[in-house]
Protein backbone atom coordinates (compact mmCIF):
# COMPACT_ATOMS: atom_id res chain seq x y z
CA UNK A 1 0.00 0.00 0.00
CA UNK A 2 1.00 3.62 -0.73
CA UNK A 3 2.59 5.81 2.05
CA UNK A 4 -0.51 8.57 1.69
CA UNK A 5 -2.85 5.73 2.82
CA UNK A 6 -0.38 4.38 5.43
CA UNK A 7 -0.57 7.81 7.04
CA UNK A 8 -3.97 8.33 7.14
CA UNK A 9 -3.74 4.97 9.26
CA UNK A 10 -4.26 2.34 6.60
CA UNK A 11 -4.95 -0.46 7.91
CA UNK A 12 -6.72 0.42 10.54
CA UNK A 13 -8.71 3.14 9.79
CA UNK A 14 -10.39 0.86 6.65
CA UNK A 15 -14.17 0.99 6.48
CA UNK A 16 -14.16 -0.68 3.00
CA UNK A 17 -11.37 -1.23 0.41
CA UNK A 18 -12.08 -2.00 -2.97
CA UNK A 19 -10.17 -3.48 -5.96
CA UNK A 20 -8.28 -0.20 -6.55
CA UNK A 21 -9.09 2.18 -3.59
CA UNK A 22 -9.81 2.06 0.01
CA UNK A 23 -12.07 4.68 2.10
CA UNK A 24 -10.62 5.55 5.35
CA UNK A 25 -12.31 7.13 8.31
CA UNK A 26 -9.97 10.59 8.45
CA UNK A 27 -8.13 11.10 11.29
CA UNK A 28 -8.69 14.80 12.15
CA UNK A 29 -12.75 14.99 12.00
CA UNK A 30 -13.33 18.49 10.49
CA UNK A 31 -16.98 17.45 10.70
CA UNK A 32 -18.36 14.47 11.28
CA UNK A 33 -17.62 11.48 8.81
CA UNK A 34 -14.75 13.15 7.19
CA UNK A 35 -13.53 10.26 5.33
CA UNK A 36 -10.03 9.74 3.09
CA UNK A 37 -10.93 8.10 -0.21
CA UNK A 38 -7.07 7.16 -1.58
CA UNK A 39 -6.05 5.12 -4.29
CA UNK A 40 -4.34 2.00 -4.11
CA UNK A 41 -1.50 3.12 -6.83
CA UNK A 42 1.46 4.94 -6.27
CA UNK A 43 0.11 7.48 -8.83
CA UNK A 44 0.77 11.28 -8.03
CA UNK A 45 -1.50 12.83 -10.64
CA UNK A 46 -5.22 11.76 -11.40
CA UNK A 47 -4.37 11.40 -14.78
CA UNK A 48 -1.50 8.70 -14.32
CA UNK A 49 -4.25 6.58 -13.11
CA UNK A 50 -5.73 3.85 -15.41
CA UNK A 51 -9.49 4.18 -16.79
CA UNK A 52 -10.60 0.99 -14.77
CA UNK A 53 -9.30 2.64 -11.64
CA UNK A 54 -11.18 5.87 -12.65
CA UNK A 55 -14.15 4.10 -13.69
CA UNK A 56 -14.59 2.02 -10.13
CA UNK A 57 -15.05 5.82 -8.34
CA UNK A 58 -18.52 5.97 -9.41
CA UNK A 59 -19.18 2.46 -7.27
CA UNK A 60 -17.57 3.88 -4.19
CA UNK A 61 -18.79 7.36 -4.41
CA UNK A 62 -22.45 5.77 -4.80
CA UNK A 63 -21.51 4.25 -1.82
CA UNK A 64 -19.90 6.88 0.47
CA UNK A 65 -22.86 9.04 -0.12
CA UNK A 66 -25.48 6.48 0.73
CA UNK A 67 -23.77 5.43 3.67
CA UNK A 68 -22.94 9.36 5.23
CA UNK A 69 -27.02 9.98 4.16
CA UNK A 70 -27.68 7.25 5.93
CA UNK A 71 -25.71 7.52 9.30
CA UNK A 72 -25.57 11.56 9.52
CA UNK A 73 -28.14 13.34 7.05
CA UNK A 74 -25.45 15.57 5.91
CA UNK A 75 -26.93 19.09 3.39
CA UNK A 76 -23.76 18.69 0.99
CA UNK A 77 -20.51 16.89 0.78
CA UNK A 78 -17.03 18.12 -0.72
CA UNK A 79 -14.91 15.81 -2.30
CA UNK A 80 -11.08 17.82 -2.17
CA UNK A 81 -8.17 16.79 -3.94
CA UNK A 82 -5.30 18.85 -2.42
CA UNK A 83 -1.81 16.27 -2.46
CA UNK A 84 0.35 18.88 -1.43
CA UNK A 85 1.39 17.32 1.50
CA UNK A 86 0.47 13.60 0.63
CA UNK A 87 1.44 12.97 -2.88
CA UNK A 88 -0.03 9.64 -3.73
CA UNK A 89 -3.63 10.24 -5.83
CA UNK A 90 -6.24 10.80 -2.72
CA UNK A 91 -9.28 13.50 -1.99
CA UNK A 92 -10.59 14.43 1.52
CA UNK A 93 -14.04 13.49 1.80
CA UNK A 94 -15.99 16.52 3.76
CA UNK A 95 -19.61 16.26 4.52
CA UNK A 96 -21.27 19.54 5.31
CA UNK A 97 -23.80 20.25 8.05
CA UNK A 98 -25.38 23.79 8.04
CA UNK A 99 -25.77 22.96 11.52
CA UNK A 100 -24.13 21.08 14.74
CA UNK A 101 -24.80 17.40 15.15
CA UNK A 102 -24.00 14.56 17.67
CA UNK A 103 -22.39 11.64 17.87
CA UNK A 104 -22.19 9.32 21.19
CA UNK A 105 -22.50 12.78 23.15
CA UNK A 106 -19.42 14.42 20.98
CA UNK A 107 -20.97 17.48 19.08
CA UNK A 108 -19.75 18.59 15.69
CA UNK A 109 -19.33 21.75 14.28
CA UNK A 110 -18.87 22.11 10.74
CA UNK A 111 -17.43 25.75 11.02
CA UNK A 112 -16.93 26.71 7.39
CA UNK A 113 -20.78 26.52 6.59
CA UNK A 114 -21.57 27.60 3.95
CA UNK A 115 -18.64 28.52 2.57
CA UNK A 116 -15.34 26.20 2.30
CA UNK A 117 -14.71 23.44 4.84
CA UNK A 118 -11.97 24.63 7.52
CA UNK A 119 -9.50 22.05 7.53
CA UNK A 120 -7.49 23.48 10.34
CA UNK A 121 -11.10 23.24 13.04
CA UNK A 122 -11.02 19.60 13.76
CA UNK A 123 -13.16 18.07 16.58
CA UNK A 124 -10.74 15.58 19.52
CA UNK A 125 -11.95 12.92 19.61
CA UNK A 126 -9.97 10.03 21.92
CA UNK A 127 -9.12 6.75 20.83
CA UNK A 128 -12.45 5.17 21.98
CA UNK A 129 -14.74 7.79 20.66
CA UNK A 130 -12.46 7.21 17.03
CA UNK A 131 -13.31 3.56 17.21
CA UNK A 132 -17.08 3.74 17.70
CA UNK A 133 -17.00 6.27 14.85
CA UNK A 134 -15.06 3.57 12.73
CA UNK A 135 -17.00 0.54 13.80
CA UNK A 136 -20.14 2.48 13.57
CA UNK A 137 -19.69 3.19 9.82
CA UNK A 138 -17.75 -0.17 8.97
CA UNK A 139 -21.69 -1.78 10.21
CA UNK A 140 -23.47 0.15 8.18
CA UNK A 141 -21.32 0.60 5.06
CA UNK A 142 -24.17 0.45 2.78
CA UNK A 143 -22.20 -1.71 -0.39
Amino acid sequence: MNETLKKFGYPDSVLKSYQHWSVLLRPQQVTLGALILGAHSQAEAFSDLAEIEISELSIIIKHIESTLTHCFKYNKINYLMLMMVDPKVHFHVIPRYAKDCEFHSVTFTDTGWPGPPDLIQATSLDEQQQLNLLNYLRREWVA
